[in-house]
């Protein structure tokens, strides 16, 4: 029996990972964080789900479709850098998106369909960003007035929902175990 965890998220273009592992690749040495993640698993989390039995886990491919069929693609923008955490030392070192009705309203309905199968979901409310590294390991206290907007604002369309599986031993370390197209109803 598999030991993975699964999670669905919004899928970043090539041009947006691209982008990301760019500046992530030139702004390192200014932030000393511990492990810096793939650009291949950058996303943004729509819902966590765990551990998830093979019939749960049926569940969730078997209605997504039905649940995405009136969401079509949406253009999303890369905004600022950001953390979470403790100031001085935080956890993740993340991106984010300008405000996005249309996400949020994906995220509403993916979250919602997933606590009717059964999962227990985080009740935080939703912040939408993309981790780019984590745990800060800087000699000295970490200085939040580094936390900018990105220069050059990219945008970039989500086309699709993707149920993540996760192989910690593996890089990069999400596998796509099923992708939902948003193709608003034909």
């Amino acid at each position: 029996m598999s030991k993975h965890h699964y999670f669905l998220a919004a899928k970043l273009s090539n041009e947006a990972k691209d982008f990301l592992k760019n500046w992530a690749e030139a702004n390192q040495s200014e932030f000393p964080f511990a492990r810096w993640v793939h650009h291949e698993d950058y996303h943004i989390t729509l819902a966590f789900l765990g551990f998830a039995e093979e019939a749960i886990k049926q569940d969730v491919i078997d209605t997504m479709p039905r649940i995405l069929k009136e969401e079509g693609p949406f253009t999303l923008t890369l905004n600022k850098i950001g953390t979470f955490g403790p100031h001085k030392k935080p956890r993740i070192f993340w991106a984010d998106v300008e405000e996005s009705e249309a996400l949020n309203q994906v995220q509403k309905k993916v979250h919602r369909q997933c606590i009717e199968i059964g999962f227990q979901l985080d009740k935080k409310p939703f912040r939408p960003h993309i981790t780019l590294a984590r745990k800060w390991q800087g000699e000295e206290d970490f200085v939040p007035d580094k936390l900018t907007e990105f220069e050059e604002r990219l945008s970039f369309t989500v086309n699709e929902v993707v149920l993540y599986e996760t192989h910690l031993d593996k890089t990069p370390k999400y596998h796509e175990y099923a992708r939902f197209s948003l193709e608003k109803g034909e």
